[in-house]
């Protein structure tokens, strides 16, 4: 009874999963009039949905028999009566890419695959004012459609046409839709241009068409992935992600055009699924009488075609070396052949873009022609016109910053071929979308001060063409610019005030002031004065002043004498309101700079220092003495080396009246000159000497303890041979060997010997550096008078003290491949390839029954011969 229920569950799961399945990848749905019924106020119509499923669709859940197509009036969007109607499934046709089709094309795809599935109906419809909506919802898409939010395959599609009604045109019912010509088994390799034809026919031969990208539609879902009928409209657009939408299905750089229905550009670089919806628009009389869509997933692939890609025209405005390339890449091997157009010979090159630099010897405009040619039977032609006319500088200056009144531009661009004859500004306004201007040297006023960030794109008659930016300073008044606002002079002197700016200056008070109607005014007072400065910019005034401190003599003191330790780099503070000072010194020294207040000065011995303050013609004069005393004497001995948990000796000496170690929690007396370090890892040790004679700094000393990393001899797990067979030994841990005792080995001072023993034998592994560091281990091996094998207990009782275990035992065995064990149903309960682990008789924590298992097991000898066993052994509990 349960594995009658376990098998129902899974049939019913397996149904469930099969309806769910991704496999929607397009589909169109169109219409033909077949004229008036029996009844002429009946009109009959031949509705056709062709679905585009993945061509591995197998299942009864994603091959449907027929369909339910449901009709709604546009008026009131309500079901007509009958509606659902049944379409039957007409026929099955498979559309692929073939890779070999185009040789030209490196890496072509070989999984762009539709399985078209044409069901179709006939339906009686009345004759209506507003006419009808047809509609079919199916779930699900396939998964990771690029162009959509994730997850794209819980996402169904709705498919749809519309019949107009005698409100658009009296007779716009007789209308068979366009259909559009299956063209959707392509190449579209990813960042090359490509075309694509959504091109359709109009069955009635009178009506236009016009494309354009639309957004495609969702419909049904997961939990109800075939309705049995559609779901009134308006429908549900899909969720586009990122840069794409329904107008830009693959990007920017891909358009449609919507007289011919090719759909060109550059494809994206991301390769994938992409949803691409195509409306066309059937007008008739001039009136737009029927919106037709379809929508298909292209694939964009990891492959390269062939393309002679050139822009129309190229200005090159630097230099007469010029650099052409074509504009994408071709497939590896491909030949590209220049004819640069001035008569020299024509170039050949294998570059991946087909980059070559020619050297033209004057200016002018050269037709230029491009041949690329891969394995002598693809090729590819362009021809484009490059103008060579190098000296073009595009530059412009703005005059005025008054957010009040027009700011003007001027075009400073120079050519020394031809003239700038076309100008396009921004003037950065973010108030207004019409701050734009085309005349060689416009004005602006700006509606908010700030910093205007402003572009000028200007191109010559030449064809050079560049964009430059500048910045506009926007503010309500106009900005002046002083380089000082305080400053100190003596009574004696006479002091330049400088201001700058765009405008008519004018200063005051006029006390003591020469040239006050100028930006560069000079001032004699005698008693401090504030001097306020405007400056006038067509009517837009800004003020600003500057303080003059006045005074009769120069306040210094060098600083209080001191003593400092020799070799010190010390920095000397005069208290002083001095602007210039002047440092000299009695002995030579090193001064960073003398003619700073504060100078940084390294004296070689006990020094006086002389500086001279100055505030104009005023000055004042100071000494300060520095006296050095040298650093207390540490020594703390020579750099040792010690192995890993091993003692150093430190023997350190020192001339000063107290010393202290760092750091001390590996040293056996840190009160002592004389001591002893452990560390475990290589750790600097420093002294610390101070004295009393003056020095306010210690004297410091390092003895560096390098410690050998720990040494880890491993001679390998104890292991088990047959009497004759050669045993390799694998030490392991340093970078010297000694096996004790050398007994039966071809040599006992490498890491890898060969043993040839009789009996059960044991070696001692002595790993050690150069410095004699060292560490022991031992192998025991066991030597069986029998063929090489692997043993396996017949029995074994998890949780007992012995024989707790099922594991291998192998005899002779140089690798153990594999083991494993079997329940009666031929599940594998475990696998190992350890012959230290074994099967403790559970499965994820669980005990498993006491019965018996089968186990097999494979080794390889040390001869390299493969060893394969299995049997049988008793789980007890």
């Amino acid at each position: 009874m349960r594995r009658s229920l376990a098998i129902a569950l899974l049939l019913f799961f397996g149904t469930i999963q099969s309806l769910f399945a991704e496999h929607i990848k397009g589909g169109e749905m169109f219409y033909e009039y077949l004229g008036p019924g029996s009844d002429p106020n009946f009109l009959q119509y031949r509705v056709t949905l062709k679905l585009y499923i993945d061509c591995n669709a197998n299942s009864s859940g994603q091959l449907d028999t027929e369909i339910k197509l449901t009709v709604f009036d546009k008026g009131n969007i309500g079901q007509v009566r009958g509606s659902p109607f049944t379409a039957s499934y007409s026929n099955d046709v498979f559309l692929r890419f073939d890779p070999s089709s185009n040789p030209c094309i490196n890496n072509p795809p070989s999984d762009v695959c539709y399985r078209v599935r044409s069901f179709s109906a006939v339906i009686f419809l009345p004759i209506s004012t507003n006419g009808y909506i047809i509609a079919y919802q199916r779930c699900c898409r396939i998964n990771n459609i690029v162009n959509l939010q994730a997850p794209s395959n819980s996402v169904g599609a709705t498919y749809t046409c519309e019949i107009p009604g005698t409100n658009v045109l009296p007779d716009a019912y007789k209308n068979s839709s366009p259909r559009f010509l299956p063209n959707d088994a392509t190449a579209i390799c990813r960042g090359s241009n490509f075309t694509l034809s959504f091109a359709a026919v109009e069955p009635d031969g009178t009506d236009s068409i016009a494309y354009m990208f639309c957004n495609g539609y969702s419909g049904a879902s997961s939990t109800s992935p075939n309705p049995s009928s559609a779901s009134p409209p308006p429908y549900a657009s899909l969720n586009y992600q990122g840069a794409y939408n329904g107008n830009a299905p693959l990007g920017g750089q891909v358009r449609i055009n919507s007289k011919t229905g090719i759909i060109s550009g550059i494809a994206p670089s991301t390769i994938g699924q992409y949803v691409i919806t195509v409306c066309a628009y059937e007008y008739r009389q001039g009136r737009l009488i029927n919106i037709h869509r379809k929508d298909v997933h292209v694939k964009v692939s990891d492959c390269i075609p062939l393309k002679a890609l050139l822009d129309p025209n190229y200005a090159f405005c630097d230099d007469f070396l010029v650099t052409f390339k074509n504009e994408q890449v071709n497939p590896a091997g491909s030949v590209y052949t220049w004819d640069f157009g001035d008569g020299s010979p024509p170039e050949t090159t294998s570059d991946l873009e087909g980059r070559l630099q020619h050297q033209y010897q004057s200016a002018g405009s050269y037709t230029v022609k491009l041949k690329v040619v891969l394995a002598g039977q693809c090729e590819d032609e362009a021809v484009t016109v490059a103008n060579v006319y190098p000296g073009f500088f595009p530059a412009f200056k703005v005059q005025g910053t008054c957010v009040l009144l027009p700011i003007q531009f001027i075009d400073q661009t120079t050519a020394t071929y031809g003239r700038a004859a076309k100008w396009t500004w921004d003037f950065g306004d973010e108030t207004t979308d019409a701050d734009v201007s085309s005349v060689q040297n416009p004005g602006w006023k700006y509606n908010t001060p700030g910093s205007k960030t402003v572009s000028l794109t200007v191109e010559s008659d030449k064809g050079c063409i560049a964009t430059i930016t500048n910045i506009a300073d926007v503010r309500d008044k106009p900005p002046i610019d002083l380089p000082f606002k305080d400053t100190l002079i003596c009574s004696i002197d006479t002091l330049p005030l400088i201001a700058n700016g765009n405008g008519i200056f004018s200063w005051s008070p006029l006390y003591n002031i020469l040239y006050e109607n100028t930006s560069r005014p000079l001032v004699w007072p005698k008693r401090t004065t504030t001097y306020s400065v405007s400056l006038n910019e067509n009517g837009c005034v800004n003020t600003a002043d500057v303080r003059v401190r006045v005074v009769d003599f120069v306040t210094l003191d060098a600083g209080v004498d001191s003593t400092i330790c020799l070799t010190d780099t010390v920095q000397l503070n005069p208290q002083s309101d001095g602007l210039k000072f002047e440092w000299t010194s009695n002995n030579p020294s090193y001064f960073d700079n003398p003619n700073v207040k504060q100078p940084w000065v390294r004296p070689s011995s006990t020094t006086i220092y002389h500086v001279v303050a100055h505030i104009g013609k005023c000055l004042a004069e100071d000494d300060v003495k520095l006296t050095t005393i040298p650093y207390p004497i540490a020594r703390a001995g020579a750099d040792t080396l010690i192995c890993y948990e091993d003692t150093a000796s430190i023997h350190a000496s020192m001339v000063g009246y107290r010393f202290f170690w760092s750091p001390i929690s590996t040293l056996s007396d840190p009160d002592n000159l004389n001591t002893l370090a452990w560390p475990r890892r290589t750790t600097s040790y420093v002294l610390s000497v101070y004295d009393t004679l003056g020095c306010p700094k210690p004297g410091r000393d390092t003895i560096v303890v390098r410690v050998k990393n720990e040494i880890v001899a491993f001679a390998g797990r104890d292991t088990s041979i047959v009497v004759g067979q050669p045993l390799q030994l694998n030490g392991s841990g340093s970078d010297f060997y000694e096996w004790q005792p050398p007994l039966y080995l071809n040599r006992n001072d490498v890491q890898n010997p060969v043993a040839l023993l009789n009996d059960h034998f044991s070696y001692q592994l002595r790993a050690y550096t150069v410095e004699g560091c060292y560490d022991l281990d031992t192998i025991n091996i066991k030597v069986f008078k029998t063929a090489p094998d692997i043993f396996v207990p017949n029995a074994f009782r998890p949780g007992s003290g012995r024989n707790n275990v099922l594991r291998p035992i192998p005899v002779g065995i140089a690798r153990l491949d594999y083991f494993c064990v079997f329940n009666r149903w031929g599940q594998m309960v475990y696998q190992s390839y350890s012959t230290e682990a074994g099967w403790d008789g559970t499965i994820g924590g669980k005990q498993q029954d006491a019965g018996t298992y089968v186990w097999m097991a494979r080794g390889t000898d040390y001869t390299g011969r493969l060893i394969t066993r299995k049997g049988t052994a008793v789980l007890l509990r």
